[in-house]
């Protein structure tokens, strides 16, 4: 099976969705991968017709919507594990609508990064570690329903300071324990840990769903140092059957270069994969 590419559409910053449609077909990539604050400030504002009308651009270029991620950028005052309960029960609330609007758009994962809304309160690690899994738990009955599977996503300091690592985002997967709830991979936070991004691969495939592609300086694939080959291969090796998707922070030079620029990148370190 060909390894199979996407990219996020906030990479492209105020393009129309039809545009970035064309443009990310046209340069070769399998799918595209959304941030719902790029179409509405909450996913409940979005209309059934407006989200006909994103699958149908994505459909019309050919392409799958593969995921969604960062999910609680807006509206503001979210927050996965405070204590205090309207918030959460907010949270999860709006969580679950992300979940239809994903179901609504045949998106089948959903990418929990999000830093700023795990964030600790009062360094109270045990209570969100535990809160969370119960946050994560109510959201189960929707995800079966909906055929979608969320993700978590290890982010590392400074980033946020509540599941900075692959081990800790898969033992919360281990303490959620539903098949509806997996791990997201990304080489720029693997980057920041002690292992060599291909021996977490190794370590951590069984458990992950996702995987983001970008370099370790939080630009595209080939922008940097980070070398994709070895990432590539455990990818290869571990039996990994998901999308590698095109995740940068660093929107430079623009976004034509970045999209075309990583692809090549990312299909060159596949290449030279053993068979």
């Amino acid at each position: 099976m060909m390894q199979r590419f996407a990219i996020c559409n906030e990479t492209f910053g105020d393009w129309p969705w039809e545009r970035v449609c064309r443009f990310v077909a046209e340069t070769g990539y399998d799918g595209i991968e959304i941030a719902p604050f790029t179409f509405a400030e909450s996913v409940e504002r979005i209309s059934p017709e407006q989200r006909k009308g994103i699958l149908r651009a994505a459909s019309d270029a050919g392409l799958p919507i593969v995921a969604l991620h960062w999910l609680l950028a807006s509206p503001k005052g979210l927050h996965l594990h405070t204590r205090d309960d309207t918030v959460r029960r907010r949270t999860v609330e709006y969580l679950r609508q992300s979940i239809h609007f994903a179901g609504d758009l045949g998106a089948q994962r959903m990418i929990f990064g999000s830093p700023a809304q795990r964030r600790l309160e009062e360094d109270d690690a045990r209570g969100a570690w535990e809160r969370s899994v119960d946050s994560y738990r109510r959201l189960l009955p929707d995800l079966r329903a909906r055929g979608v599977i969320l993700c978590q996503e290890a982010l590392p300091p400074p980033d946020t300071d509540f599941i900075t690592t692959a081990e800790e985002a898969a033992r919360m997967v281990e303490d959620v324990d539903d098949p509806s709830f997996r791990m997201m991979l990304d080489v720029k936070s693997m980057c920041s840990e002690d292992e060599a991004p291909a021996a977490t691969i190794r370590r951590y495939a069984h458990l992950t769903e996702h995987f983001h592609a970008n370099d370790a300086n939080r630009r595209g694939p080939g922008f940097g140092e980070t070398d994709f080959r070895p990432i590539a291969t455990a990818l290869k090796e571990s039996g990994y059957r998901g999308w590698v998707s095109v995740e940068v922070f660093d929107y430079t030079p623009d976004p034509e270069t970045i999209a075309r620029e990583s692809l090549r990148a990312l299909r060159a370190a596949w290449a030279e994969v053993p068979q």
